[in-house]
């Protein structure tokens, strides 16, 4: 069975986290103007405008400010995330290939080639970025001075209102830009690796899971709620670091320990982990410096001796998945050594038997017929640099190396009567690919255990593909070598190949069938693409 695909959801748990901010934010500061009285709201919040002895207007000074901040901002990130980091990033175009400058004698630059291309999305996306940085200082700066009016200085001018805003826009955009880059790092890490990080996949997606939902409730509490300091600490200070420790424990520490309860490095990593999760969050909730480290050792003993052994309890009944989920990285990144294993062992089999043709055809032919030969080991040879090194190639190009290969078999036995090769390949079925070299050990071992230059001989084969199966038959006559035979004994490592990629790359989307008697080689194969 074919394991689940796990894919990275950090982006969409992002794009929910906006959104529902920018909800909040906007319902909340409507909620605010129902829930309580006019007079309640101008004394709450005119009384900062009225000491400096500025007009207050709820409506212009709060509820408007409150409302549009959110929705620019929403606005930018889409702006940013949807148009202008692919650009900047190059997340959906590739960089590679030739690049061109040409100045014509209009005074115009001409760019061309695929790095070209790049270069002009990137300059595209760094001439948005500008036209962003330019619109969300204006908007920022005029919704700053209106809600913040008492703060500035009477006389300010509308170049100071504009510079006070993309000063706040520029911050905000480089430390976005900062995040994004990082973001887009590790995902393109774990993305390229695929399963085989599949429990980092995992956790992270448990990760940015957990900080969606805690971000949205505490947007949630911030604007409809006035949090009392217990609340505050509780919600800041402690509950953070206790779903840190819990998912470092499950999915880092406890399966580390092997069979032993715990090994004294795991002891070691958990109470180091523990104290280190507590120490950013009790700068945050801790009102001087002198009650730190008493709040440090609390929250410290707190997740030592509350959250270790509840997560303890949650791994024990979570065990085996998080273990299989471990485990298939293993197995996955083993199979991805025998795959490669196997094609190193591919491509040397497959050249000397080629050029020990050659090598036959040129004795023959007195090298009259080589020229063709050559050209055909040629595109062979191009083949397996190139295209058997890709998971899948088209059906079309697999075929045209068997075709190669069995014209070159042909020029050492075209002129002998006794040899009869039967070749029936599709000439035409729907475009599909397959993994490459599969099919050829099966034709090789036809000419080489099916061919005799002294005694009469035959290979039949057939391929046909209609686009979800491919069936393959070949059927040659035996015959047995006389004399010395150098890889007699040998264990014939191209046929085991295939079966091992069979069954790694085709696990029950396959049937093999051979046999073989004193006259005939029979093998029948068919795979499910």
């Amino acid at each position: 069975m074919t394991p689940a695909k796990h894919t990275t959801r950090w982006r969409e748990h992002e794009f929910i986290l906006s959104t529902l901010l920018c909800i909040i934010a906007i319902t909340g500061a409507c909620w605010q103007l129902f829930a309580h009285s006019t007079s309640r709201l101008d004394e709450e919040y005119g009384y900062r405008f009225r000491d400096e002895g500025l007009p207050f207007d709820y409506t212009r000074n709060i509820l408007l400010p409150a409302v549009f901040l959110p929705i620019l901002l929403y606005c930018c990130y889409l702006w940013m995330n949807l148009y202008i980091l692919p650009r900047l990033l190059q997340s959906q175009s590739s960089t590679t290939g030739g690049f061109r400058l040409t100045f014509s004698h209009s005074a115009r630059i001409e760019l061309a080639g695929t790095a070209a291309t790049a270069l002009k999305r990137f300059l595209w996306g760094l001439t948005h970025t500008f036209a962003l940085l330019f619109l969300l200082g204006i908007g920022w700066g005029i919704i700053y001075f209106y809600s913040h009016q008492y703060r500035l200085p009477r006389d300010i001018s509308n170049i100071m209102i504009m510079g006070n805003g993309l000063r706040m826009a520029t911050n905000a955009i480089i430390l976005f830009i900062a995040y994004a880059i990082g973001r887009e790092a590790i995902l393109r890490h774990l993305e390229v690796r695929g399963e085989r990080s599949a429990s980092k996949i995992y956790v992270l997606n448990q990760v940015t899971a957990f900080l969606t939902g805690y971000f949205v409730l505490g947007g949630l509490l911030a604007s409809f709620l006035k949090l009392e300091e217990a609340v505050e600490i509780f919600y800041f200070g402690v509950l953070p670091p206790t779903i840190l420790v819990g998912l470092s424990n499950l999915y880092w520490l406890f399966p580390l320990k092997g069979t032993r309860v715990f090994k004294r490095a795991v002891f070691w990593r958990l109470l180091l982990s523990t104290g280190a999760w507590c120490v950013p969050f009790a700068i945050a909730i801790t009102p001087n410096a002198e009650i730190f480290f008493p709040l440090h050792i609390s929250l410290w003993m707190g997740q030592l001796l509350v959250t270790t052994p509840i997560s303890w309890l949650i791994y024990q009944q979570q065990k085996d998945k998080i273990l299989r989920i471990r485990g298939l990285e293993t197995e996955l990144g083993q199979s991805q050594a025998d795959l490669q294993f196997l094609r190193s062992q591919i491509n040397p089999h497959f050249l000397f038997n080629v050029l020990n043709t050659l090598y036959g055809t040129a004795l023959y032919e007195k090298a009259d017929r080589t020229a063709g030969g050559i050209q055909q080991l040629g595109d062979m040879m191009r083949f397996m640099l190139h295209e058997n090194n890709l998971d899948h190639i088209a059906m079309s190009k697999e075929i045209e190396y068997v075709k190669n290969y069995i014209s070159l078999q042909k020029l050492r036995t075209q002129a002998l009567p006794s040899i009869d090769v039967d070749t029936v390949i599709d000439e035409d079925f729907p475009p599909c690919n397959i993994a490459p070299m599969l099919l050829i050990p099966f034709v090789e071992n036809s000419f080489k255990h099916g061919i005799s230059l002294v005694e009469p001989s035959w290979i039949n084969l057939r391929l046909h593909c209609d686009g979800q199966r491919v069936h393959f038959e070949v059927r040659n006559s035996v015959h047995t070598r006389q004399g010395v035979d150098p890889e007699k004994g040998k264990s014939g490592v191209g046929m085991k190949n295939v079966l091992n990629r069979l069954k790694l790359i085709y696990p029950d989307r396959h049937e093999f069938f051979l046999h073989q008697d004193e006259r005939e080689f029979f093998v029948q194969l068919s795979i499910q693409l």
